[in-house]
């Protein structure tokens, strides 16, 4: 059973175990990306899984770890080898040039590009050409408890994805129940989208123990997913500028740390291990607490004692902070490990 009693603990360990099972059941590891909650305007994803070139994966770390937004990719992906002015060295963007030139000194100012200044004139030169370092994006949608009536809410979303094609594949993750056929194999959902099941070791012990020292959660594949990838593929500037979009998203988000949207500087606020998945949990509710819960309204909500945020070694600033920091090296070590992976 995954901790809690809502989607987003299981949704947590999903992240988890694809960061380091994907693609499933196979030997061969993949170098992946993983974030949470990522989407379209018109669309988001409980997962987001980009499958990557590892050399590719690589080279884009001279752009820094923060994502190129669509205004930086247009100028970083289009900056020539040699100094040209910034108007004859990019096509035209569809909208006023004021624009690409703030975007422009943007670049300059995280350092992806370079620029100097000639007469009224400002030119641009690359720091290196930007890598093709995406292979595939795949797109999971999480269900613990898929029922009939869950199975036909998603239904319709899933069938959007299939038709919009802007991940390669689509997946349905489920807990699995043991039985010989799984019940998610039953429900009315679209034929091209696969069927994963988790199993989920209940056994949770203390954030401090050794990495890897419970089980790890084990994934099996009920249903493949077909390649929904659209034959025009190649040829398509427009799927291919959004999917890299989606991308530089996640590599710059990663796998969305909770911290972010939770309370760890609250005095109940602490980490449990989960397999080789730290999820939060609550000392007061005592259970795994969700994101929506966790926050300032919460009525169990107290602020670390100011003594504890001025103590030195080992804390430095409080539990919420080294808790902020073991997120942070935690994501940095998964980033490292996709790029030394394939």
């Amino acid at each position: 059973m995954y901790p809690g009693d809502a989607e987003f603990g299981f949704e947590l360990l999903v992240c988890r175990w694809v960061e380091t099972s994907w693609p499933p059941e196979s030997t061969r590891r993949s170098a992946v990306l993983v974030s949470r909650q990522l989407g379209t305007r018109e669309r988001r994803w409980d997962t987001v899984v980009v499958e990557c070139d590892p050399e590719g994966l690589a080279a884009r770390r001279r752009f820094g770890e923060r994502e190129l937004d669509s205004d930086l990719l247009h100028v970083v992906r289009n900056a020539p080898a040699e100094w040209s002015w910034y108007r004859d060295a990019l096509p035209h963007p569809g909208y006023p040039w004021r624009y690409v030139r703030a975007a422009v000194h943007r670049a300059a100012d995280r350092e992806v590009v370079e620029t100097r200044r000639r007469g009224n004139r400002i030119e641009i030169r690359r720091v290196a050409p930007y890598p093709d370092w995406v292979r595939r994006i795949v797109a999971v949608e999480n269900k613990p408890d898929l029922d009939a009536s869950a199975a036909r809410a998603l239904s319709g979303q899933l069938e959007h994805d299939v038709e919009t094609a802007l991940a390669d594949e689509v997946w349905v993750a489920t807990e699995s129940t043991g039985s010989r056929i799984e019940p998610a194999l039953l429900e009315d959902l679209p034929v091209d989208v696969g069927i994963l099941t988790l199993s989920f070791d209940d056994d949770v012990g203390a954030a401090g123990e050794a990495e890897g020292a419970e089980p790890d959660p084990t994934g099996t594949v009920e249903w493949y997913p077909s390649e929904v990838t659209p034959a025009d593929a190649g040829r398509d500037a427009e799927r291919r500028r959004r999917r890299l979009e989606l991308a530089e998203r996640a590599y710059g988000r990663g796998w969305r740390s909770y911290h972010e949207t939770m309370r760890p500087d609250c005095r109940h606020f602490e980490l449990r291990r989960f397999g080789r998945a730290l999820v939060p949990h609550c000392a007061a509710k005592r259970r795994s607490q969700t994101a929506a819960e966790c926050a300032g309204s919460c009525p169990e909500f107290e602020p670390e004692p100011p003594a504890w945020r001025s103590r030195g070694w080992p804390i430095e600033g409080g539990p919420g902070k080294g808790i902020k920091r073991l997120l942070r090296r935690r994501r940095a070590d998964v980033r490292e490990r996709a790029i030394d992976t394939d």
